[in-house]
């Protein structure tokens, strides 16, 4: 898989440290257990894009890259998210997940979310070994992590600008734990604070452009490419961004009969293929989603404001070819 860093040179320095990662990773998820192993394998045997130990290495280059607690850090956050993803498919009844179906669907909920607990386990242990830093952080990125699905999870408070919430949702549920991964890399590449500080600043800034096109792809995507359900979000009501635009336009002067008519869909009963599959055709025909494309883009750039101050050269470039590449994805 070709790497979104438009740099040949760096990829053939990265690719054979994320296949070691690959390793590491399935060595990390092992377990003694019949059933736990097999549930812990079910999502690293799935793939994936590995974006957040790809991040970790990519900011590495501007230290020492080479240095063995890089690699470490690598297998914590993608140990790490791969923990998150079986208790979010469980929240939101996600039927599949990297094209397979999701591990509730297999074993049902409770194994589901236990072995979730079981990866956090194996995160945890990993992170141990790289020192007291590395665990305070990594308990703040966890604690950042529960508080944003949390908070997804009740709503807004009464009064609350809708969109305003969603973004700090997204930037603790998603963009913590990017912006833990940019850290990692470079903090165990032996940079310096200031560099350390950037990184994690543009890993925040493109973990919110990342989702948030994730929210267009949720719409705009053809499933068996994404490996999700397209209107996975709309059926089980979860508001992610184009629905929120959608409601703030319904309300405000530029406000249609057909946005409260697509509004009155979304809300309605999606369980029918058909119902869901005319709410995504409808969305996808709809301004809002264009609106919602813009967001991410923004986003993308002030990540990549976040890193002015790095050295010009082939890793400066490579961070603002990444955080593109987050927004421009086909799936």
């Amino acid at each position: 898989m070709a790497l979104p860093i438009g740099n040949a040179a760096l990829e053939v320095s990265i690719s054979p440290r994320l296949a070691l990662i690959e390793e590491r990773l399935r060595d990390a998820v092992a377990q003694s257990d019949r059933l736990a192993d097999a549930t812990s394998r079910h999502l690293v045997d799935a793939g994936g894009k590995r974006l957040r130990p790809m991040l970790a290495l990519l900011t590495a280059q501007l230290g020492d890259a080479a240095r063995p607690e890089v690699l470490d850090a690598a297998v914590v956050v993608e140990l790490t998210h791969l923990a998150t993803l079986y208790h979010d498919d469980v929240m939101d009844s996600a039927p599949t997940r990297r094209g397979a179906p999701a591990a509730h669907e297999v074993w049902g909920n409770s194994v589901a979310i236990l072995t979730g607990d079981l990866l956090f386990a194996r995160a945890s242990a990993v992170v141990a070994g790289l020192g007291p830093e590395a665990v305070r952080i990594q308990a703040s990125t966890f604690e950042r992590l529960c508080l944003g699905q949390l908070h997804e999870t009740v709503g807004p408070a009464d009064g609350e600008d809708a969109v305003k919430h969603y973004l700090q949702v997204l930037a603790d549920k998603t963009g913590s734990l990017i912006a833990t991964s940019a850290r990692f890399g470079a903090m165990f590449a032996g940079c310096d604070r200031k560099t350390v500080e950037q990184v994690t600043h543009y890993g925040e800034l493109a973990g919110v452009a990342f989702q948030i096109a994730d929210d267009v792809l949720d719409i705009r995507s053809d499933g068996d490419v994404s490996g999700k359900t397209p209107g996975t979000d709309l059926r089980e009501g979860v508001a992610t961004m184009p629905v929120l635009l959608l409601r703030q336009r319904a309300v405000g002067p530029d406000g249609t009969e057909e946005d409260d008519a697509l509004l009155a869909a979304i809300d309605g009963d999606l369980t029918d293929d058909a119902a869901l599959a005319d709410v995504v055709a409808r969305l996808r025909a709809h301004p809002v989603l264009d609106e919602t494309e813009a967001l991410a883009t923004e986003w993308s750039r002030q990540a990549v404001g976040a890193i002015d101050d790095l050295p010009a050269g082939e890793v400066k470039d490579a961070l603002i070819a990444f955080a593109e590449a987050l927004v421009t994805r086909a799936a």
